[in-house]
């Protein structure tokens, strides 16, 4: 008489790979996202440090831009940005809006930063 054999079947096996397979691509799809959005937290940190940094300048030098645009560039955690200040009218005469675009050195724009200033 034969026994029945213990184990798993071939079906079985292949089964239990293919979820682990999928799991497993899951996870390092996962892992490589995370990774993407540290760098850019990290890009749009410093961005906005060198968008405060310009518009607290304007502030502290008590000096109020003409309307228009002007470039600025700056350096955060080793790394070059490129910047414009735009500044505009408001429909109060007395206060203008002032936005800090910033980019990155391949020119694509990271962050836009913008405040209210009086004349």
């Amino acid at each position: 008489m034969r026994t029945p054999s213990r184990g798993f079947t071939l079906i079985e096996v292949l089964v239990a790979l293919t979820i682990v397979a999928i799991t497993l691509g899951a996870g390092i799809k996962a892992a490589g996202a995370l990774a993407n959005n540290g760098q850019r937290l990290a890009d749009v940190s410093a961005a906005q440090w060198c968008a405060d940094n310009q518009l607290t300048g304007l502030r502290l030098a008590g000096a109020t831009p003409g309307i228009g645009d002007s470039d600025f560039a700056c350096t955060e955690l080793g790394l070059n940005y490129v910047g414009k200040l735009v500044a505009r009218p408001t429909p109060n005469p007395l206060f203008i809006r002032v936005d800090a675009l910033v980019a990155g050195e391949d020119g694509l724009p990271i962050l836009t930063l913008s405040t209210v200033m009086r004349k």
